[in-house]
């Protein structure tokens, strides 16, 4: 029986287009191969660990020859959700699969929404249009300064996003605003996550968002983690994944802002008495995918690579690491929001014989049914689980 699972999310770093990619808008030149691409885009990539691992085992990498034999079990999962976001991701690797899409406003909200947002926080707002995070500020930030309205703004994601300056909007303020969009949004308005986006700087040209950043998602549906905590196991959430789970089932969990914080509190948390360790590790995602930026891309993937020595250092038996993606979001591509992709599966423990070809998971929540049954509990969540495949060759419970 496997003793402890650690889960790492590389956010947006998919391995290439799903089969039904064209309903989201990706295809044509916005077809997309997030791993693939960008690997071509920058001449190859430096990642020694993920190729002994099996990364490229999973899809023709440059730079990232397949290993032979890879030490990972490896494969690749294709999401069943109505979406290519975070949520929908995360929510079906841990068994939720949303079978309808929540809504979005590629118009900007509606006035009955806006109306009772601004008539709730006392004040105007502007923006109130999609629109990219870092651009926004410097379109409306310096209009924000001389008014004090917050900026709300949206994405092609079920998103209401506020924006303020911290010296204008203290954060704790700003989390307020939040939780009030967040209590007006309901059904046929009941976007997937309201985001706190802070930022600092005093004009256009020096506006920088900040890691005071705060997601308030709908409540997820009883899933995996809550299994986990009725069994008595601690869950661990890093980044991220508190939030998206509505704090819900965790023993503990840290809102970390950036990638070298994820792996500290990593680390950490493999020093505790966690079961299972989910960590999200975003900035693949926030700070190069949705700016077309493949070098800065490359570069987090190969500090990522470093990290990961540390990680497999310190793994025992009766451990199970996971390495996934939520979405892809390709930086080569003129698009820059998330798009729909398989995304990599690589499952290594110390008790592995050797590794496996997985195959092609027709949904995230096989990775649910496999972490049940690895331990030992009542499986819910479907017939799809790969443990068995996992060749675990030792069994020291």
């Amino acid at each position: 029986m496997v003793r402890r699972v650690i889960l790492l999310v590389l956010d947006g770093c998919g391995v290439g287009a799903a089969p039904d990619a064209a309903r989201y808008g990706d295809d044509g030149e916005n077809t997309p191969n997030t791993l693939g691409n960008l690997a071509k885009a920058v001449g190859g990539l430096q990642l020694p660990n993920l190729q002994r691992l099996g990364l490229g085992n999973i899809l023709p990498l440059e730079g990232v020859p397949p290993a032979q034999p890879p030490l990972a079990a490896y494969g690749k999962m294709q999401e069943r959700s109505a979406g290519k976001d975070t949520v929908t991701g995360h929510w079906e690797m841990m068994g939720v699969i949303t079978e309808e899409p929540f809504p979005t406003y590629p118009n900007g909200f509606p006035p009955e929404v806006i109306s009772a947002f601004e008539q709730a926080i006392g004040t105007k707002v502007l923006g109130n249009y999609p629109a990219s995070g870092t651009e926004i500020i410097k379109q409306l930030g310096e209009e924000h300064l001389r008014t004090g309205y917050p900026i709300v703004y949206t994405s092609a994601d079920s998103v209401f996003q506020i924006a303020a300056h911290e010296e204008v909007i203290p954060p704790q303020r700003l989390y307020e605003m939040c939780l009030i969009a967040r209590r007006i949004l309901q059904p046929p308005h009941h976007v997937q996550r309201v985001i706190a986006r802070p930022f600092v700087g005093k004009d256009a040209s020096s506006f920088k968002r900040t890691e005071n950043r705060r997601d308030f998602p709908l409540p997820p549906p009883y899933n995996l983690i809550d299994q986990l905590a009725e069994a008595g196991h601690k869950v661990y959430g890093i980044g991220v994944i508190g939030q998206v789970f509505a704090e819900r089932g965790f023993a503990y969990s840290v809102r970390t802002g950036n990638n070298p914080d994820h792996f500290r509190a990593t680390l950490q948390a493999m020093e505790q008495p966690a079961d299972f360790i989910f960590a999200n590790f975003e900035d693949f995602d926030m700070l190069y995918g949705h700016r077309n930026d493949p070098q800065g891309f490359a570069k987090a993937l190969e500090a990522f690579d470093i990290g990961l020595t540390e990680v497999l250092q310190r793994l025992h038996l009766g451990d199970l690491l996971v390495l996934t993606a939520d979405h892809g979001n390709d930086p080569t591509t003129p698009s820059t929001d998330h798009s729909r992709e398989y995304v990599p599966l690589l499952c290594y423990s110390p008790d592995m014989t050797s590794g496996a070809a997985l195959g092609t998971r027709s949904t995230f929540s096989d990775l649910a049914a496999t972490i049940a049954e690895a331990f030992s509990l009542e499986p819910k969540w479907g017939a799809g689980s790969f443990y068995q495949a996992l060749r675990l060759g030792r069994d020291d419970s």
